[in-house]
């Protein structure tokens, strides 16, 4: 890469665009985009994928219900089983109704396979839609109840559930037929057929009504209080808790949904993004949240970057729109600059381990000692890229110097990101730029298909992509037993083949699962990673074929933690 990091410097404007959520009904995607360009009218659908769903039963024999590829409802007498009843648990994540939304209407969409004459009622769940097999629940708030099973999507007026933006949990409970009823889930190879959450909605002056109180799934409060931090930062996060479970999972349990301490994920991966402010607002909530709504789904992690400053949203992290963050839900990554962006100016690394900056990186430790949940943290990513800064062995000392000050300051919720370009011509520098196990947590890397980008022709599939530096860490044993990331990733276009970019983004969860090393995947959604040109562009959402292929691979299984963001 050649860009000489200038997209930690440079803020890139961009349209505002409205809140489209292309979920699994498969609604067409050049509609979808069509209505971004247009302002907000009254009577728009949100299509919300669901998010988590099991099937509630007593009969042990079920299982782990929760990655079943199917859902299933039953009276409390089934098949002859007197305690055999099962009702199917669903819930949805929304968070893409602007604050001025009236008139919400939500409509509950499962797939049957056939039509049976039975009745399902949809009401309103205390359940944990990710428990692998909860006991079923006494009806409550009855919603909306379907007389005979229709063969495809049957339909229930969820509307007195679903008041606003949150998390919300619907069961189905079935009678007037003694035998399973079976629907499709989430984790169904076909994505046409999984449920979802249709929404409508006018256009009107007043907020939408508050979140609801449910989380999704309930997470332990930290074990220790968090320590007052030594510094007095220039804003004090409110401590949030934690998402992800704080113990690992045993090592032959083979069961997902668990986060290590280290926020490594029992199985699957991390799906991130990067996305740039719009400077016209600096708005940095809105950055992630519009490309959310256009892909249908939260992102586990939100990448920022961030300086030396120690003011602004710039410096003083985690700030207000990060701490709201991590409030619902999402991991924290913060790629911490050895500069201060505003000015330009660019520390050496005998600057940060001379003492210079210690104020800032007290404050820094103090304030994310506060967050009270664990946060991915790296500082200066691409080292190999900044001859400016020092040398190799100036790089590690520093970062060490900046870890040990945060051990000192007993920061024990942060986790290192070591993050190297990964190309090839500096194989021979990279030992030597490791700080060592002992201070690094994740070993990443930031792989891009270029092709005519710098000036190249060859386009490189995801796993050609992402494989090499992969190999390399294998054969030469660095960071062994690390997890590895993707801090950065993307992919231009081809101006030969319009779906070749749509094509390279459903191919990627597949490359994921070859290596799975990896266990987060953050795309780096800003065109300030090259020029953009008539045949560059490596943003995600560029146009409607690649923001469908990044949507289809956002959708797999594989990406969608049962804990985290993901939901």
């Amino acid at each position: 890469m050649t860009r000489r990091g200038l997209h930690r410097l440079i803020r890139h404007p961009g349209p505002r665009r409205k809140a489209v959520v292309l979920g699994a009904l498969g609604i067409t995607v050049v509609l979808g985009l069509t209505a971004t360009m247009v302002p907000l009218l009254a009577d728009d659908n949100l299509a919300i994928p669901v998010v988590a769903d099991t099937t509630a039963t007593m009969v042990a024999q079920d299982g782990d219900n929760s990655v079943k590829t199917t859902l299933a409802t039953c009276p409390a007498r089934c098949d002859g089983n007197p305690r055999g009843g099962r009702d199917a648990v669903l819930a949805f994540l929304v968070t893409s109704l602007p604050a001025n939304a009236t008139n919400v209407r939500a409509t509950l969409r499962v797939h049957a396979w056939q039509a049976l004459n039975a009745t399902v009622t949809a009401h309103a769940s205390t359940l944990d839609a990710t428990a692998s097999r909860p006991a079923p629940e006494r009806v409550s708030t009855v919603l909306d109840t379907v007389t005979g099973v229709g063969k495809g999507f049957n339909e229930w007026d969820v509307s007195g559930l679903v008041t606003g933006n949150g998390i919300w949990t619907v069961s189905l409970a079935q009678a007037g037929l003694a035998t399973r009823v079976y629907w499709a889930s989430a984790e169904n190879r076909n994505a046409d057929v999984r449920p979802n959450l249709v929404i409508s909605y006018s256009v009107g002056t007043g907020p939408t009504s508050a979140p609801p109180s449910a989380t999704l799934p309930p997470t332990a409060e930290p074990t220790r209080a968090p320590v007052s931090p030594s510094a007095s930062p220039s804003a004090s996060p409110t401590p949030a808790r934690p998402s992800p479970s704080a113990t690992p999972p045993p090592a032959d349990s083979g069961k997902c949904g668990k986060v290590s301490e280290k926020l490594v994920p029992s199985c699957g991966a991390w799906w991130g993004m990067y996305s740039p402010t719009n400077p016209a607002t600096w708005d940095h909530g809105r950055a992630v949240t519009d490309v959310e709504a256009q892909v249908g789904r939260k992102f586990d992690i939100v990448h920022r970057y961030h300086d030396f400053s120690n003011t602004g949203s710039n410096g003083a992290f985690p700030d207000t729109f990060q701490q709201e963050q991590m409030r619902e839900g999402r991991l924290m990554f913060f790629a911490w600059e050895s500069r201060v962006f505003s000015s330009g100016t660019v520390l050496t690394w005998k600057d940060v381990y001379s003492g210079r900056y210690d104020e800032t990186i007290d404050a820094v430790a103090g304030r994310i000692r506060a967050v009270g949940q664990p946060v991915f943290i790296g500082f200066d990513h691409e080292p190999e890229d900044e001859p400016a800064k020092g040398s190799d062995a100036d790089f590690v000392r520093a970062w060490r110097y900046v870890h040990d000050r945060f051990t000192a300051a007993d920061v024990r919720n942060a986790v290192w990101v070591w993050t190297m370009m990964g190309w090839s011509g500096h194989y021979d520098r990279y030992a030597g730029l490791y700080p060592g196990d002992r201070y690094v947590d994740w070993v990443a890397w930031d792989p891009y298909n270029f092709h005519v980008c710098n000036g190249g022709t060859v386009w490189k599939s995801p796993s050609t992509t992402i494989g090499s530096f992969y190999r390399w860490l294998d054969e030469k044993g660095l960071g062994a037993g690390k997890p590895r990331m993707l801090a950065e990733f993307g992919t231009n276009f081809d101006v030969n083949d319009p779906n070749a970019k749509r094509r390279w983004f459903e191919e990627f969860p597949a490359a994921l699962k070859a290596h799975p090393k990896i266990k987060a995947a953050i795309y780096f959604n800003s065109p300030g990673v090259t020029t953009t040109t008539k045949t560059c562009n490596m943003t995600m959402n560029h146009d409607a074929a690649s923001l469908a292929g990044f949507t289809a691979a956002g959708r797999d299984s594989y990406l969608r933690q049962p804990t985290g963001g993901s939901r």
